[in-house]
C-alpha cells in the first residue's frame, strides 16, 4: 500500500501469528460458552477472519463469578502474604518477558496497532506495571489512630473482593495490565471482559497467570459483547467493584447498571478530546512533531490523543505549513512493516465513523489541509488528516472521533486559551508547549485536566496516576492511587484499661 505521501512501503516479512488460545477461562480452564456460540475476531490491514473465538454470555459470566467468588472467600489469594502474591506476580512478569513478540504480533493482527511500538513498549510496559504492583502488594497497611477517648483504634486495608473488569479495544495489553495489575496485587479475584474486537492477547495472558501459579479462580477471562457479557458483569449481585475503561455512553449504562444491582462501587475511564497548546515562545520543529505524536499516535486510538491543536497567532501559519509536511510524509500501511508511521483503524466501524466525521468538518466549514480520505484497496486505513478553519463549537472540535484527525486552531492570549481549553466537556489530558515557565505553571493549574504533559506527551509512568476529569470519568490508574481503589478500609476498635497514656 502507498504511504500517505504516495510512497511505497517497500519489501518486508510479515510473520506467521498462531492463535492459541480460543476459549473462554473461567476457574483455571479454558472452556467453551456454555451457549457453545462463537464470534469473529478480524484482522483490520485485510478485513479477514483471524479467528473464532468462543462467545461469552451471562450464562458464562455467572461461572466465571462463581469462581472468582470462590477463589476470593475460600481460596489462598488474598489469605497469603504480600511477599507471596509479589512472587507470583514476578513470575507473570518474567512470561511475559518471554513471550513478547507473540504477544506483540497478536495485538497487531487484532488491533492494527504497530508491531515494533508493541515490541518495544506495549508488551514490555505490561511487565514493568505488573512489577510495580508486586512490590506494592507486601507494602499495603492501615494507620494506628490517636483516639480522644480510651480507645485503641487502627485500620485495616482489606481487598475489596470480586472486581469486575471491561476493558477497550485500542490497547488490549496496556489495558488489560492497568487494571489486573494493581486489583490482584490487593488481593482482588478478577473476571474481566475483554474487548470482542481485541479478545487474543488478553486470552494469553490468562494462560501465563495460570502457569505463574496464580490460584485457580483468580483471574476469568470472558470475551463477548458488551451488551450481554459486559452488561452481566456490570448489574451482577456478586461482583464488588467494577471498573471500565471506554466510551462516555457505555460508562453511563454500567454505572446504571452497578446503582440498580448491588450499588457496587464505579471507577471509569472514559472519553477525551485533549488540547495541546502551543505558544509562540516554542520551537516550531519540536512542537509539530509533539503534536502530530499527540494527535497520530496508535492512528488516533487513544482516549488522551491531542487533537484539539491551539497556536498561538504568531507562529501559527509557520506552524500549520510544517503540520501539514510532517503529516504527508507519515507512511500508512501494514503495521507489520517497521517503516510505516500509522496502521488500520481497529475495525470497519471505527473506519467509517472516522470518514464521517472527515465529511462533518467538511461540512462545518472547516478547511482540509491535508488527508482526509481512505487509502489502499483493503483494510482499514486512513490518511493523516489536518483541519484549519475550526471553530469551538464544531463536532471536529468537540466529539472524541478516535481516528487520525487533528483540528488547528488560533490564539491570541493565555487568558482566552485557557477558556478555550476547558471547552468541553471531557478532561483527560492536556500539553503545553512553552519555554516560560510562569506560562507552564499557570497553564497546568488552569486547566481542568487529569494529565498536564509540559513540553511532552503521553509521557504514563507506573507510579504517575491517570484518570479524568468532568465527563472522563473517575478513579485512577497507575501509582498508588490505582491499588487504593481496589482496597477498603476497615477501622477497629478496642477499649484500653489502666494505661498510662492514650
Amino acid at each position: 500500500m502507498a504511504g500517505a505521501n504516495g510512497s511505497g512501503e517497500g519489501s518486508f516479512e510479515v510473520p506467521r501469528v498462531e492463535v492459541r488460545f480460543t476459549k473462554l477461562f473461567i476457574g483455571g480452564q479454558f472452556v467453551d460458552a456454555v451457549s457453545g456460540k462463537t464470534f469473529e475476531t478480524r484482522d483490520p490491514r485485510t478485513g479477514e477472519v483471524i479467528a473464532n473465538i468462543s462467545e461469552g454470555d451471562k450464562a458464562d459470566v455467572d461461572l466465571a463469578v462463581k469462581a472468582a467468588r470462590e477463589a476470593f472467600d475460600n481460596g489462598p489469594w488474598p489469605r497469603m502474604s504480600g511477599y507471596e502474591r509479589g512472587r507470583i506476580l514476578h513470575k507473570f512478569a518474567d512470561l511475559i518477558e518471554e513471550h513478547v513478540e507473540e504477544l506483540a504480533m497478536l495485538d497487531t493482527v487484532d488491533a492494527g496497532k504497530l508491531f515494533a511500538v508493541g515490541r518495544a513498549h506495549d508488551i514490555p510496559g505490561a511487565a514493568h506495571l505488573l512489577r510495580y504492583y508486586a512490590g506494592a502488594a507486601d507494602k499495603i497497611h492501615g494507620e494506628t489512630l490517636k483516639m480522644a477517648q480510651r480507645m485503641h483504634g487502627y485500620t485495616l486495608k482489606e481487598p475489596v473482593g470480586v472486581v469486575g473488569h471491561i476493558v477497550p479495544w485500542n490497547y488490549p495489553t496496556t489495558m488489560f495490565f492497568f487494571k489486573v495489575s494493581p486489583a490482584l496485587a490487593a488481593g482482588c479475584a478478577v473476571v474481566v471482559k475483554p474487548a470482542e474486537q481485541t479478545p487474543l492477547s488478553a486470552l494469553f495472558y490468562a494462560h501465563l497467570a495460570k502457569k505463574a501459579g496464580l490460584p485457580d479462580g483468580v483471574l476469568n477471562v470472558v470475551p463477548g459483547f458488551g451488551p450481554t457479557a459486559g452488561a452481566a458483569v456490570a448489574a451482577h449481585m456478586d461482583v464488588d467493584k467494577l471498573s471500565f475503561t471506554g466510551s462516555t455512553e457505555v460508562g453511563r449504562l454500567v454505572m446504571k447498571a452497578a446503582a440498580e444491582s448491588n450499588l457496587k462501587p464505579v471507577s471509569l475511564e472514559l472519553g477525551g478530546k485533549s488540547p495541546v497548546i502551543v505558544f509562540d515562545d516554542a520551537d516550531i520543529d519540536m512542537a509539530v512533531n509533539l503534536a502530530n505524536f499527540a494527535a497520530y499516535t496508535n492512528k488516533g486510538e487513544i482516549c488522551v490523543a491531542g487533537t484539539r491543536i491551539y497556536v498561538q497567532e504568531g507562529i501559527y501559519d509557520a506552524f500549520v505549513k510544517k503540520a501539514a509536511e510532517v503529516a504527508r510524509k507519515s507512511v500508512v500501511g501494514d503495521p507489520f512493516n517497521p517503516r510505516v508511521n500509522q496502521g488500520p483503524q481497529v475495525d470497519k466501524d471505527q473506519y467509517e465513523k472516522v470518514l464521517k466525521y472527515i465529511d462533518i468538518g467538511k461540512r462545518e466549514g472547516a478547511t482540509l489541509v491535508t488527508g482526509g480520505k481512505a487509502c489502499g484497496d483493503k483494510g482499514y486505513y486512513i490518511e493523516p488528516t489536518i483541519f484549519t478553519d475550526v471553530k469551538d463549537d464544531m463536532a471536529i472540535a468537540q466529539d472524541e472521533i478516535f481516528g487520525p484527525v487533528m483540528a488547528l486552531m488560533k490564539f491570541k492570549t493565555m487568558e482566552e486559551v485557557i477558556q478555550k481549553a476547558n471547552n468541553t466537556r471531557y478532561g483527560l489530558a492536556a500539553g503545553i508547549v512553552t519555554k516560560n515557565i510562569d506560562i507552564a505553571n499557570t497553564m497546568s493549574r488552569s486547566i481542568r485536566a487529569g494529565s498536564i504533559w509540559i513540553n511532552c506527551y503521553l509521557a504514563f509512568d507506573p507510579d504517575a496516576p491517570f484518570g479524568g476529569y468532568k465527563m472522563s470519568g473517575f478513579g485512577k490508574d497507575m501509582g498508588m492511587d490505582g491499588l487504593e481503589k481496589y482496597l477498603q478500609t476497615k477501622t477497629v476498635v478496642t477499649p484500653l484499661y489502666n494505661t498510662p497514656w492514650l
